[in-house]
């Protein structure tokens, strides 16, 4: 850099060719002439993106480089950098004014000692000129041949262009060096990885993928530009990957190569093109279909032993002569071998909605259902005492099992009676909403909290494992309503704030909801008489 004359140090070897020797700074023509010296590098390297992204000898030869483009070693304040900047335009406007002038005056000198001073300095202009047009077709030379090498000494401010010229591709450089360095890192985790990734382009074929996904899928280079449809020619993929949204839980089908073997699908959109992951989830599909074998062979087994022993102890319970002592211990008997009955029959349901899927659909007449619903909560409530209404604001029905969708809709019925304080609100509600029908049931009861609201539909999982067994609940209440839901393409939300009462929603869409009964139900004013 010029110091506070304007001045350029010389370099350290005067003697040195700047055209043989690259490693060393070319002398100045002039020393007084300012201009930003050129950063000495220990070999002139040029960069490819095959270079490693990080070679300490590399960054070493270009620290010069490197401190001068980094902008957190030069933070300066506006008005600093401004006074740089006008600093910069008088040395390049000094320089080239200098020789001009200096031209100038060796013609004039000349030309008056020739007796001619006019064309004495117009010779001297026409040296000037001849001497930045041939610097000039040297910058145009080495601009032309190569501008990652150090460029030569062209005097003037030639020279300021030609380094701040060289210094702009030199960063430029490094920074592609070090996205390309990061590229091929990225590449070589995904190649990695066990996982299949395939990258697909914005008209869904295949663009690029990894060894997993070429070992798992059977991919071959020709394959490359075939569309992922054609490729993978099922339709419940089709249908998840049509409606996909980033982000999704995926969807899990069998190989299409391999019968026995089970795939789990993801895909993420960036931009216009596509990520598509492929798990391979066989072990994990026989694990879970070993539990629900387990759950529904055990369930079922269970059943019939259950019977026999509520059968007898039912029996001995009701004998006249049974000693008082004796009296307690078979109503505590009664009372958890129905609680065991209870949560059999839960887990078998369960097995049966998991294992089977509902092939008799037919439209299920709703507002009928919740009159029925209504009657079995009124009877349901008696020992509680609360206020229950019946809102039925349409007539609409839904295609699906009545069976099934009788026993989710009492369940959430049922678990807002036992979870209210007694003489509590319950309402109950039927109605069209945009793009389908909702179905409500609102309390005020004990609420749930947040952390609680989102693993409610687990199996088993309580909020208070003591007030749950206390009101008789089996734990699987929620998991059968969340597998009815699912079935029926429904959608369950859960509005609760702790100490105020909860709201539970299924949403059905406008698909499922197959018109309205022609009779007219007087459910609601039926509600309101009761």
């Amino acid at each position: 850099m010029p110091n506070q004359k304007g001045e350029t140090p010389a370099p350290s070897d005067p003697k040195s060719d700047p055209k043989s020797d690259p490693k060393i700074a070319p002398k100045p023509s002039d020393p007084k002439t300012p201009k930003l010296s050129t950063p000495k590098l220990s070999k002139p390297t040029l960069l490819t993106p095959e270079s490693p992204l990080a070679e300490p000898s590399l960054l070493e030869a270009n620290a010069p480089v490197m401190d001068f483009l980094s902008p957190s070693k030069h933070k300066t304040p506006a008005g600093q950098g401004q006074s740089l900047s006008t600093r910069h335009s008088k040395s390049l406007f000094w320089a080239e004014l200098k020789w001009l002038l200096a031209l100038t005056a060796l013609g004039a000198g000349l030309g008056w000692c020739l007796g001619s001073l006019a064309w004495g300095m117009v010779a001297g202009l026409l040296l000037f000129y001849a001497w930045r047009s041939y610097a000039m077709q040297q910058f145009y030379k080495w601009l032309k041949q190569s501008s990652s090498l150090p460029p030569p000494d062209f005097s003037g401010s030639l020279s300021f262009v030609a380094n701040q010229l060289y210094a702009s591709k030199r960063k430029e450089q490094l920074t592609h060096q070090r996205i390309m360095g990061l590229i091929k890192k990225i590449r070589s985790s995904l190649l990695a990885l066990q996982d299949a990734v395939i990258l697909l382009d914005k008209d869904d074929s295949l663009e690029w993928w990894n060894q997993a996904a070429e070992k798992l899928m059977q991919l071959r280079s020709k394959d490359q530009g075939r569309s992922i449809l054609e490729l993978i020619d099922i339709a419940q993929f089709h249908e998840y990957y049509a409606n996909a949204v980033s982000p999704n839980e995926g969807v899990r089908f069998q190989s299409w190569r391999d019968p026995e073997r089970y795939l789990q699908c993801e895909v993420t959109h960036f931009g216009e093109e596509k990520l598509l992951i492929i798990y391979d989830v066989t072990r994990l599909q026989h694990l879970e279909q070993m539990r629900k074998d387990f759950v529904g062979n055990v369930s079922h087994e269970l059943r019939t032993p259950l019977t026999v022993l509520m059968g007898y102890i039912e029996t001995f319970s009701d004998q006249p002569d049974l000693d008082p002592k004796w009296q307690r211990g078979f109503n505590l008997m009664t009372q958890q071998t129905r609680r065991m009955n209870s949560i059999i029959n839960d887990l078998l349901l369960l097995s049966r909605l998991e294992n089977e899927e509902i092939s008799q659909l037919h439209c299920v007449d709703i507002p009928r259902m919740l009159v029925h619903i209504f009657d079995d909560a009124q009877v349901y409530n008696k020992d509680y005492g609360h206020l229950i209404d019946l809102h039925i604001d349409s007539q609409k029905n839904l295609y699906g099992s009545e069976m099934y969708l009788h026993s989710a809709l009492l369940n959430l019925v049922t678990n807002a009676i036992k979870y209210t304080p007694k003489g509590g609100e319950i309402g109950i509600s039927w109605q069209e909403v945009k793009g389908g029908c909702l179905f409500s049931v609102t309390d005020n009861g004990i609420g749930i909290a947040a952390e609680h609201i989102d693993r409610l539909t687990e199996r088993f999982y309580r909020v208070d494992s003591g007030r749950s067994r206390s009101t008789g609940g089996t734990g699987l209440g929620l998991a059968i309503v969340k597998h009815v839901v699912y079935q029926h393409e429904a959608k369950l939300t859960i509005q609760s704030t702790e100490g105020r009462g909860s709201t539970f929603n299924v949403f059905f869409p406008e698909h499922k909801v197959c018109g309205q009964t022609n009779k007219v139900i007087a459910a609601s004013e039926r509600a309101m008489q009761i």
